[in-house]
């Protein structure tokens, strides 16, 4: 257990009293997928404070975990979250911009990664999930992406947003273990993708694992982080030399 890892839990656990003592929704910057994995691990013990995640969209790797319930506290209150389109000023001049480009305008404004969502690109804008508290900064900083003078605006949020679709691909396995599969996905050989499970880059439904062998089950969202994610639909049929033929939705 690294210090970091321990510190994250001990800040977990103190949100959690805070909100069962004083009767209040308490909330976490945004986690990435490794700090959710840290909270999977002591989520029963938080449990009666009825923690949840939400990033503001259905599609967000990176959310806020809050704790407090309506059943718990009486009143409801949303997530402190924010989306923000940020798109070119005139379209015609605009660079082609890319998720690494906005994020390190962003970053470049002195912003902690902390306080920023997921970063959905779509053509040349962006929909950026931030903390509310973050909104006036990054509207009144934020103008120029590249060389791209850019119009920053507060969105209804996920539902102005399309949820990927991903691109459905068959392969082909020996067997549904998930090193084997993510070699086929991502055009790898079993030795590469070994190399990335000690170094928890991998998660299946939101949690690390280190178990390269784990067999995979219809519906399992799996992401190697620095190559993308993709959901396993599960077998379709075999080959005619006893392989499994198995789709997966890329994304």
């Amino acid at each position: 257990m690294s210090e970091t890892d321990e510190l994250l839990k001990n800040r977990i656990r103190e949100l959690a009293d805070k909100s069962y003592r004083e009767n209040r929704y308490t909330y976490t910057n945004f986690l990435s997928l490794a700090e959710i994995s840290v909270y999977h691990e002591i989520e029963r013990e938080v449990s009666f404070s009825a923690p949840s995640l939400f990033g503001g969209h259905i599609d967000c790797e990176r959310m806020v975990l809050r704790f407090g319930s309506v059943d718990n506290l009486g009143y409801d209150e949303e997530f402190p979250i924010t989306c923000l389109k940020i798109a070119p000023l005139m379209d015609k001049f605009s660079d082609d911009l890319s998720h690494r480009d906005f994020l390190g305008a962003l970053m470049n404004l002195g912003i902690e990664r902390e306080v920023l969502g997921d970063i959905f690109v779509e053509k040349n804008s962006a929909y950026l999930f931030c903390l509310d508290s973050m909104v006036d900064y990054i509207i009144e900083n934020l103008t120029r992406v590249r060389h791209t003078s850019v119009l920053i605006t507060k969105v209804d949020g996920p539902s102005t947003l399309t949820p990927s679709e991903g691109v459905i691909k068959n392969v082909q396995i020996a067997s549904e273990r998930i090193d084997g599969v993510i070699a086929r996905v991502y055009n790898m050989s079993r030795t590469q993708v070994n190399e990335h499970f000690p170094q928890k880059k991998v998660f299946v439904n939101g949690r690390v694992t280190e178990n390269n062998s784990q067999i995979l089950k219809a519906g399992d969202k799996v992401t190697l982080r620095g190559y993308g994610k993709f959901d396993y639909i599960g077998p379709k049929g075999t080959t005619r030399k006893g392989k499994l033929a198995v789709d997966v939705r890329v994304y």
